[in-house]
């Protein structure tokens, strides 16, 4: 029996409407398919590894809503252990998500249970000294998550963090425990006072981060691909694959949760990143955030698919 990815963090239900631009201060516009659909970083990123093959416990609060049933049931089906979902009394979390062509989207959170956390009961602490390792975002208390992240390294379990969620500053005390921190580039800057506007600042955004003491930076860079600066100094990249992109919501969430999956299964960096960024080119292509959390087989045909391409160019003499 492999030892379970334990994930603490968010459910939300998000409300999405599509959109032609967002509204201008006063102005009323129409929107079209207005739909919920369960999210929330937390929830996506358990129902990715657990989609992707890995066994997954998600530790997080729901509230006593209509969403809650709803939610819980989604992570079910996707795969995820749920008996660490706690009932908060009061309103779920919630996103609005407003949708534009292209895919782009605009959120506003409310934090509703995932904000009322009190502390983590005895049965999610032995869950996270037990598990293969902890992934953590900032849509819950950094109190929750830092002391999640103590339990994790005095076990000596591997702590990853994805940077989205807040922002916030991230505590010293919380950095100096993650082993690797997957922000993008908007994030890296934020969290550096670095500009990021081209690969070379991204790198020196990433290396500033790695001297405040984080174990390896992971920097998801949309369709420019990602970067990773491992501990030992060695970079990596991995270019994004062409896909037609239909929904961004989640796909950070996908990338980073794949990640974790590849180190867990033992990957280089190389193929770290390739089966994260197929992962998220998978996700990008269906509307929502969980519910495009893609299986194992769709990320190896991506995968597949792209070699392919690449075996083809070099064979026309193009480069790959």
């Amino acid at each position: 029996m492999r030892k379970p990815l334990v994930v603490v963090g968010s459910l939300n239900a998000d409300l999405y409407v599509e959109i032609n631009a967002l509204p201008r201060p006063g102005e009323t516009i129409s929107g079209a398919n207005a739909a919920m659909r369960p999210g929330g970083k937390g929830a996506n990123q358990a129902a990715a590894a657990a989609r992707l093959g890995h066994p997954t416990q998600l530790i997080g609060q729901l509230g006593s809503d209509a969403y809650a049933p709803v939610l819980t049931q989604a992570l079910v089906t996707a795969g995820v252990d749920c008996q660490h979902l706690a009932i908060s009394p009061g309103e779920s979390g919630q996103a609005l998500i407003l949708l534009q062509q292209g895919g782009e989207n605009s959120i506003i959170i409310v934090g509703g249970a995932n904000q009322r956390w009190s502390a983590l009961g005895e049965a999610a602490q032995a869950a996270i000294r037990q598990g293969a390792a902890l992934l953590l975002q900032r849509e819950i208390p950094e109190a929750v998550s830092l002391a999640a992240a103590r339990l994790a390294r005095a076990a000596g379990v591997p702590v990853v963090l994805d940077a989205g969620g807040s922002d916030a500053p991230l505590s010293p005390e919380l950095l100096a425990l993650v082993t690797c921190l997957s922000p993008n580039e908007t994030e890296l800057s934020r969290l550096t006072s670095v500009p990021t506007d081209s690969d070379p600042q991204v790198l020196a955004a990433a290396q500033a981060l790695r001297r405040s003491g984080v174990g390896e930076v992971l920097v998801k860079l949309g369709a420019r691909g990602a970067l990773l600066l491992s501990e030992d100094g060695t970079v990596t990249r991995q270019a994004a694959l062409p896909v037609a992109v239909v929904d961004t919501t989640g796909a950070g969430d996908c990338f980073t949760a794949a990640y974790t999956v590849a180190t867990l299964e033992g990957l280089g960096p190389s193929g770290r990143l390739a089966f994260a960024c197929a992962a998220a080119g998978c996700c990008v292509q269906v509307m929502g955030a969980l519910p495009s959390m893609p299986s194992r087989d769709q990320v190896q045909q991506l995968l597949q698919g792209a070699t392919a391409s690449r075996g083809q160019d070099r064979a026309a003499g193009q480069p790959a």
